[in-house]
Protein backbone atom coordinates (compact mmCIF):
# COMPACT_ATOMS: atom_id res chain seq x y z
CA UNK A 1 0.00 0.00 0.00
CA UNK A 2 1.05 3.60 -0.56
CA UNK A 3 2.06 5.64 2.47
CA UNK A 4 -0.25 8.64 2.85
CA UNK A 5 1.07 9.99 6.16
CA UNK A 6 4.65 9.63 7.39
CA UNK A 7 5.51 10.89 10.87
CA UNK A 8 9.22 10.58 11.63
CA UNK A 9 10.77 11.36 15.03
CA UNK A 10 8.43 14.28 15.65
CA UNK A 11 8.82 16.28 18.85
CA UNK A 12 7.14 19.46 20.05
CA UNK A 13 7.55 21.58 23.16
CA UNK A 14 5.47 24.33 24.73
CA UNK A 15 8.29 26.21 26.48
CA UNK A 16 9.38 23.76 29.20
CA UNK A 17 6.66 21.16 28.58
CA UNK A 18 7.40 18.37 26.12
CA UNK A 19 4.09 17.62 24.36
CA UNK A 20 5.51 15.15 21.81
CA UNK A 21 8.71 13.14 22.06
CA UNK A 22 10.19 11.28 19.07
CA UNK A 23 6.84 10.10 17.69
CA UNK A 24 7.03 7.98 14.53
CA UNK A 25 4.39 6.06 12.54
CA UNK A 26 3.01 5.70 9.01
CA UNK A 27 -0.57 5.62 7.72
CA UNK A 28 -1.26 3.62 4.57
CA UNK A 29 -3.75 4.43 1.82
CA UNK A 30 -7.29 3.37 2.67
CA UNK A 31 -6.64 2.89 6.38
CA UNK A 32 -8.64 4.17 9.30
CA UNK A 33 -5.86 5.04 11.74
CA UNK A 34 -6.61 6.16 15.29
CA UNK A 35 -4.58 8.02 17.89
CA UNK A 36 -5.82 6.98 21.33
CA UNK A 37 -4.91 8.75 24.53
CA UNK A 38 -5.96 11.14 27.30
CA UNK A 39 -6.40 14.87 26.77
CA UNK A 40 -2.85 15.49 28.01
CA UNK A 41 -1.30 12.76 25.88
CA UNK A 42 -0.26 14.86 22.87
CA UNK A 43 -3.07 13.99 20.44
CA UNK A 44 -4.22 17.56 19.81
CA UNK A 45 -0.69 18.84 19.32
CA UNK A 46 0.02 16.11 16.77
CA UNK A 47 -3.32 16.75 15.07
CA UNK A 48 -2.46 20.45 14.68
CA UNK A 49 0.90 19.53 13.16
CA UNK A 50 -0.76 17.13 10.71
CA UNK A 51 -3.30 19.79 9.72
CA UNK A 52 -0.44 22.30 9.07
CA UNK A 53 -1.37 24.59 11.99
CA UNK A 54 1.79 23.90 14.02
CA UNK A 55 5.41 23.40 13.01
CA UNK A 56 7.16 20.55 14.84
CA UNK A 57 10.16 21.41 17.01
CA UNK A 58 12.02 18.41 15.61
CA UNK A 59 11.37 15.62 13.12
CA UNK A 60 9.41 15.56 9.89
CA UNK A 61 5.83 14.98 8.76
CA UNK A 62 5.00 14.15 5.17
CA UNK A 63 1.50 13.89 3.71
CA UNK A 64 1.19 12.60 0.13
CA UNK A 65 5.00 12.75 0.11
CA UNK A 66 4.92 16.51 0.78
CA UNK A 67 6.62 18.06 3.79
CA UNK A 68 3.90 19.82 5.82
CA UNK A 69 6.35 22.59 6.78
CA UNK A 70 7.79 23.27 3.34
CA UNK A 71 4.58 22.80 1.31
CA UNK A 72 1.60 23.47 3.63
CA UNK A 73 -0.59 24.99 0.89
CA UNK A 74 -0.18 21.92 -1.33
CA UNK A 75 -0.94 19.61 1.59
CA UNK A 76 -4.12 21.55 2.47
CA UNK A 77 -5.60 21.01 -0.99
CA UNK A 78 -5.67 17.25 -0.37
CA UNK A 79 -6.87 17.06 3.23
CA UNK A 80 -10.25 17.57 4.87
CA UNK A 81 -10.26 18.57 8.53
CA UNK A 82 -12.95 18.17 11.19
CA UNK A 83 -11.92 19.85 14.42
CA UNK A 84 -13.25 18.92 17.84
CA UNK A 85 -14.78 22.39 18.18
CA UNK A 86 -17.40 23.19 15.56
CA UNK A 87 -16.12 25.13 12.54
CA UNK A 88 -19.51 25.71 10.93
CA UNK A 89 -21.43 28.98 11.15
CA UNK A 90 -24.49 28.34 13.29
CA UNK A 91 -26.26 31.44 11.92
CA UNK A 92 -26.08 30.19 8.33
CA UNK A 93 -28.11 27.40 6.74
CA UNK A 94 -26.60 24.01 5.94
CA UNK A 95 -26.41 24.89 2.23
CA UNK A 96 -24.85 28.28 2.91
CA UNK A 97 -22.11 26.68 5.01
CA UNK A 98 -21.28 24.25 2.23
CA UNK A 99 -21.41 26.92 -0.47
CA UNK A 100 -18.98 29.19 1.40
CA UNK A 101 -16.64 26.24 2.00
CA UNK A 102 -16.71 25.49 -1.72
CA UNK A 103 -15.76 29.08 -2.55
CA UNK A 104 -12.70 28.79 -0.28
CA UNK A 105 -11.53 25.88 -2.42
CA UNK A 106 -12.26 27.63 -5.72
CA UNK A 107 -15.41 25.67 -6.50
CA UNK A 108 -18.32 27.48 -8.15
CA UNK A 109 -21.19 27.25 -10.58
CA UNK A 110 -22.95 24.05 -11.58
CA UNK A 111 -20.19 21.81 -10.25
CA UNK A 112 -20.42 23.29 -6.74
CA UNK A 113 -24.21 23.11 -6.77
CA UNK A 114 -24.11 19.49 -7.92
CA UNK A 115 -21.45 18.60 -5.35
CA UNK A 116 -23.48 20.15 -2.51
CA UNK A 117 -26.59 18.21 -3.56
CA UNK A 118 -24.55 15.02 -3.71
CA UNK A 119 -23.20 15.47 -0.18
CA UNK A 120 -26.54 16.55 1.26
CA UNK A 121 -27.95 13.30 -0.04
CA UNK A 122 -25.00 11.18 1.13
CA UNK A 123 -25.17 12.53 4.68
CA UNK A 124 -28.98 12.56 4.82
CA UNK A 125 -29.21 16.34 5.10
CA UNK A 126 -31.31 17.15 2.03
CA UNK A 127 -34.43 17.88 4.08
CA UNK A 128 -32.43 20.22 6.35
CA UNK A 129 -30.57 22.10 3.61
CA UNK A 130 -32.36 25.41 4.24
CA UNK A 131 -32.38 25.12 8.05
CA UNK A 132 -30.08 27.17 10.22
CA UNK A 133 -27.28 25.03 11.64
CA UNK A 134 -28.13 26.15 15.17
CA UNK A 135 -31.47 24.31 14.88
CA UNK A 136 -29.80 20.94 14.19
CA UNK A 137 -29.00 18.21 16.68
CA UNK A 138 -25.39 17.49 17.62
CA UNK A 139 -25.30 14.46 15.36
CA UNK A 140 -26.68 16.40 12.39
CA UNK A 141 -24.19 19.21 12.95
CA UNK A 142 -21.39 16.63 12.90
CA UNK A 143 -22.69 15.39 9.55
CA UNK A 144 -22.54 18.95 8.22
CA UNK A 145 -18.92 19.13 9.42
CA UNK A 146 -18.14 15.92 7.53
CA UNK A 147 -19.86 17.13 4.36
CA UNK A 148 -17.96 20.41 4.59
CA UNK A 149 -14.62 18.65 5.06
CA UNK A 150 -15.28 16.28 2.14
CA UNK A 151 -16.61 18.90 -0.29
CA UNK A 152 -13.35 19.23 -2.26
CA UNK A 153 -12.81 15.45 -2.49
CA UNK A 154 -9.78 15.16 -0.17
CA UNK A 155 -7.62 12.04 -0.16
CA UNK A 156 -7.15 12.26 3.61
CA UNK A 157 -9.68 13.09 6.33
CA UNK A 158 -8.34 14.31 9.67
CA UNK A 159 -10.83 14.19 12.54
CA UNK A 160 -10.18 15.41 16.09
CA UNK A 161 -12.37 13.60 18.67
CA UNK A 162 -15.20 13.25 16.10
CA UNK A 163 -17.74 11.51 18.37
CA UNK A 164 -17.27 13.59 21.52
CA UNK A 165 -20.65 14.78 22.80
CA UNK A 166 -22.65 12.50 20.51
CA UNK A 167 -25.22 10.04 21.81
CA UNK A 168 -24.74 6.32 20.97
CA UNK A 169 -27.07 6.46 17.95
CA UNK A 170 -25.32 9.48 16.44
CA UNK A 171 -21.93 7.90 17.12
CA UNK A 172 -23.00 4.72 15.33
CA UNK A 173 -24.26 6.72 12.35
CA UNK A 174 -21.02 8.70 12.17
CA UNK A 175 -18.99 5.50 11.95
CA UNK A 176 -21.27 4.22 9.21
CA UNK A 177 -20.51 7.36 7.19
CA UNK A 178 -16.77 7.02 7.77
CA UNK A 179 -16.78 3.38 6.69
CA UNK A 180 -18.79 4.33 3.60
CA UNK A 181 -16.37 7.12 2.67
CA UNK A 182 -13.44 4.77 3.06
CA UNK A 183 -14.99 2.00 0.95
CA UNK A 184 -16.64 4.04 -1.83
CA UNK A 185 -14.31 7.05 -2.10
CA UNK A 186 -11.07 5.31 -1.12
CA UNK A 187 -10.34 8.06 1.37
CA UNK A 188 -7.79 7.55 4.15
CA UNK A 189 -8.94 8.55 7.64
CA UNK A 190 -6.84 9.58 10.63
CA UNK A 191 -8.62 10.45 13.86
CA UNK A 192 -7.90 11.16 17.50
CA UNK A 193 -10.05 9.80 20.31
CA UNK A 194 -10.17 8.97 24.01
CA UNK A 195 -13.21 6.70 23.51
CA UNK A 196 -12.50 2.96 23.44
CA UNK A 197 -15.47 2.17 21.19
CA UNK A 198 -14.04 4.50 18.54
CA UNK A 199 -10.63 2.88 18.86
CA UNK A 200 -12.13 -0.55 18.16
CA UNK A 201 -13.28 0.67 14.72
CA UNK A 202 -9.75 1.55 13.61
CA UNK A 203 -7.62 -0.68 11.38
CA UNK A 204 -4.57 0.36 13.37
CA UNK A 205 -4.15 2.29 16.56
CA UNK A 206 -1.37 4.40 18.05
CA UNK A 207 -1.48 4.92 21.81
CA UNK A 208 -0.11 8.28 22.96
CA UNK A 209 0.83 8.83 26.60
CA UNK A 210 2.56 12.00 27.83
CA UNK A 211 3.92 12.69 24.37
CA UNK A 212 5.25 9.19 23.71
CA UNK A 213 3.87 6.66 21.24
CA UNK A 214 3.81 3.63 23.54
CA UNK A 215 2.13 1.18 21.14
CA UNK A 216 1.04 0.96 17.50
CA UNK A 217 -0.80 -1.97 15.93
CA UNK A 218 -4.28 -3.27 15.12
CA UNK A 219 -6.73 -3.42 18.07
CA UNK A 220 -6.79 -7.21 17.76
CA UNK A 221 -3.01 -7.60 17.90
CA UNK A 222 -2.72 -5.13 20.77
CA UNK A 223 -5.22 -7.16 22.80
CA UNK A 224 -3.40 -10.39 21.91
CA UNK A 225 -0.30 -8.99 23.64
CA UNK A 226 -2.12 -9.48 26.95
CA UNK A 227 -1.58 -13.18 26.35
CA UNK A 228 -4.70 -14.68 27.84
CA UNK A 229 -7.56 -13.72 30.15
CA UNK A 230 -8.04 -10.91 32.63
CA UNK A 231 -8.77 -11.95 36.22
CA UNK A 232 -10.11 -9.22 38.52
CA UNK A 233 -10.10 -9.96 42.26
CA UNK A 234 -11.96 -7.83 44.79
CA UNK A 235 -10.57 -7.82 48.32
CA UNK A 236 -10.23 -5.48 51.29
CA UNK A 237 -6.47 -6.10 51.37
CA UNK A 238 -5.42 -5.70 47.70
CA UNK A 239 -1.70 -5.04 48.17
CA UNK A 240 -1.28 -7.86 50.67
CA UNK A 241 -3.17 -10.28 48.43
CA UNK A 242 -1.19 -9.19 45.36
CA UNK A 243 2.09 -10.06 47.06
CA UNK A 244 0.78 -13.42 48.27
CA UNK A 245 -0.51 -14.32 44.79
CA UNK A 246 2.83 -13.48 43.21
CA UNK A 247 4.72 -15.56 45.75
CA UNK A 248 2.32 -18.51 45.60
CA UNK A 249 1.73 -18.75 41.85
CA UNK A 250 4.78 -16.93 40.44
CA UNK A 251 2.57 -14.74 38.25
CA UNK A 252 2.54 -10.98 37.86
CA UNK A 253 -0.30 -9.03 39.44
CA UNK A 254 -1.01 -5.34 39.92
CA UNK A 255 -3.39 -3.32 42.09
CA UNK A 256 -5.62 -0.79 40.36
CA UNK A 257 -8.72 0.91 41.75
CA UNK A 258 -8.44 -1.23 44.88
CA UNK A 259 -8.61 -4.50 42.93
CA UNK A 260 -5.99 -7.08 42.00
CA UNK A 261 -5.56 -7.58 38.25
CA UNK A 262 -3.91 -10.68 36.79
CA UNK A 263 -3.16 -11.49 33.16
CA UNK A 264 -3.24 -15.25 32.73
CA UNK A 265 -3.62 -17.78 29.87
CA UNK A 266 -6.55 -20.11 30.58
CA UNK A 267 -7.50 -17.91 33.48
CA UNK A 268 -10.42 -20.09 34.54
CA UNK A 269 -7.95 -22.69 35.82
CA UNK A 270 -6.20 -20.16 38.07
CA UNK A 271 -9.47 -18.89 39.56
CA UNK A 272 -10.19 -22.21 41.29
CA UNK A 273 -6.68 -22.29 42.74
CA UNK A 274 -6.97 -18.67 43.92
CA UNK A 275 -10.20 -19.32 45.80
CA UNK A 276 -8.78 -22.49 47.37
CA UNK A 277 -5.59 -20.71 48.42
CA UNK A 278 -7.11 -17.47 49.76
CA UNK A 279 -10.79 -18.15 50.61
CA UNK A 280 -10.96 -15.59 53.42
CA UNK A 281 -9.25 -12.75 51.53
CA UNK A 282 -11.23 -12.90 48.27
CA UNK A 283 -14.60 -11.15 48.20
CA UNK A 284 -15.27 -11.82 44.51
CA UNK A 285 -13.43 -12.76 41.35
CA UNK A 286 -14.31 -12.25 37.68
CA UNK A 287 -12.90 -13.43 34.37
CA UNK A 288 -13.04 -11.75 30.96
CA UNK A 289 -11.20 -11.35 27.70
CA UNK A 290 -8.73 -8.44 27.36
CA UNK A 291 -9.98 -5.04 26.16
CA UNK A 292 -8.19 -1.99 24.80
CA UNK A 293 -8.53 -0.49 28.28
CA UNK A 294 -6.42 -3.41 29.54
CA UNK A 295 -3.86 -2.71 26.81
CA UNK A 296 -3.72 0.95 27.84
CA UNK A 297 -3.23 -0.03 31.49
CA UNK A 298 -0.41 -2.40 30.59
CA UNK A 299 1.34 0.25 28.50
CA UNK A 300 0.88 3.21 30.87
CA UNK A 301 0.14 1.85 34.36
CA UNK A 302 -3.22 3.60 34.67
CA UNK A 303 -6.69 3.66 33.15
CA UNK A 304 -7.42 5.99 30.26
CA UNK A 305 -10.56 7.19 32.04
CA UNK A 306 -8.41 8.37 34.97
CA UNK A 307 -6.76 10.92 32.67
CA UNK A 308 -9.36 11.55 29.97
Amino acid sequence: MNTIVSVSHVSFSYQERRALDEVSFNVQAGEIFGLLGPNSGGKTTLFRILSTLLVPSDGQVKIFGLDVVRAPASVRTGIGVVFQSASIDRKLTVSENLRHQGHLYGLHGKYLHSRIDELLDRFKLSDRAQDLVETLSGGSQRRVELAKAFLHRPLLLLLDEPTTGLDPTARHELWQYLEELRSTEEVTILLTTHIMDDAEHCDRLGILEQGYLVACDSPTKLKEEIGGDMIIVETDQPENLRKRIQRRFRTDAIVLDGMVRIEQPKGHKLITRLIEAFPKQIDSVSLRKPTLEDVFIRKTGHKLSDEA
